[in-house]
């Protein structure tokens, strides 16, 4: 079942929460299927020392599926996004190797 919206230009705007209360930014633009009417997703703006600034870095914004939407209210609710942990080198157990000084 979708999330149907009757004015879709009152997304604009929005701002837009996980649904672990985590901000994420606000709404800058629709991308809208014309043939079937429906809404393929929304583009966010990305607020810098928000939770999406961190997983995109220098990037101004993130497309975001509509199917990823859980609700539109006075605020944009959307699934939680995992980001993927990269096993640091020090944690997986091997020591740095030891710099020895080269006399010059």
């Amino acid at each position: 079942m979708g999330i149907t919206v009757k004015n879709v230009s009152e997304m604009f705007g929005k701002d837009v929460f996980t649904n672990r209360g985590v901000y994420c930014g606000r709404v800058s633009d629709i991308k809208v299927n014309m043939q079937k009417f429906r809404i393929n997703s929304i583009v966010l703006d990305v607020v810098k020392g928000s939770f999406l600034s961190g997983v995109i870095g220098n990037k101004r914004g993130i497309i975001v599926p509509y199917q990823y939407v859980d609700s539109v209210g006075d605020v944009i609710i959307i699934k939680h996004i995992q980001t993927p942990q990269v096993p640091d080198e020090r944690a997986v157990g091997t020591e740095p190797e030891e710099i020895t000084p080269v006399p010059f």
